[in-house]
């Protein structure tokens, strides 16, 4: 497992990529693509129609480490799932994106946004808006809300966005998902469930003429790595790891 993987139980970094005109639909061109992929990785053998217009490719999930392709009328996704190493699970994402010009015929100018997400799962029976109330608090101008009489939270999922440069192009998205219901809470009974850590860079608007989806990639996967790097690690991911081993 990728050295990420050490801060979750389950860790994962998607690609999209968003298209202004609606992808190639017709039987010839979605089975020569995911043709293409799977040439390239053997081990996709899964295909198959999830819902009209959006078709997946992907390996067997047994062994809870496994890597996929989708496609829909206007969105390209890929996937790798509890990788061996990041260079393993970014080459499934650049790969993908040198393909798409020559066989779904996407360019730079139909691009509306490209995307690089890692995202960290932590298996937790217990209410976690409680835990991330903890470990991340609440601004300070609502924390006396939550030492209501009855201040339960409900609810508490941050998210911040900000810009990455000056034109507000390239922007980076930190947000958190908690699975726990407001049932549960009032009853105290817990699953087994998943709580959630997104961080998302993505470029907006068309690429220039001079460059590519790859490449691009690459820059967006290498600014994602350093905030993790700098800022995920010691203040979210590494707090909640220790604060869920405690309880």
């Amino acid at each position: 497992m990728s050295d990420y993987g050490m801060y979750s139980d389950d860790f994962y970094i998607n690609m999209n990529l968003a298209t202004e005109l609606d992808l190639p639909q017709n039987r010839e061109s979605v089975l020569h693509f995911y043709e293409q992929v799977r040439r390239r990785f053997p081990k996709m053998v899964n295909f198959y129609s999830r819902e009209k217009s959006e078709f997946v490719l992907e390996e067997e999930k047994e062994q809870g480490a496994y890597q996929w392709v989708s496609t829909e009328p206007r969105r390209l996704n890929s996937g790798t799932v509890n990788p061996d190493s990041l260079e393993t699970a970014l080459e499934l994402h650049r790969t993908v994106l040198e393909l798409v010009p020559y066989e779904l015929s996407i360019t730079p100018l139909d691009c509306e946004s490209l995307s690089v997400m890692f995202g960290f799962d932590f298996g937790y029976r217990g209410n976690h808006n409680e835990i991330l109330t903890q470990v991340l608090g609440v601004a300070p101008a609502l924390e006396k809300l939550i030492h209501q009489p009855y201040g339960k939270v409900l609810s508490n999922e941050p998210s911040i966005q900000f810009s990455l440069d000056e034109d507000c192009r390239t922007q980076c998205r930190v947000s958190f998902e908690s699975r726990t219901t407001a049932y549960q809470v009032r009853t105290g009974e817990f699953g087994e469930d998943q709580l959630s850590v997104y961080l998302t860079v993505r470029r907006f608007d068309s690429l220039g003429p001079n460059e590519a989806f790859d490449a691009e990639f690459t820059r967006l996967s290498a600014l994602g790595r350093d905030l993790i790097d700098e800022y995920l690690v010691g203040n979210v991911l590494r707090p909640l790891q220790e604060a869920i081993s405690l309880h």
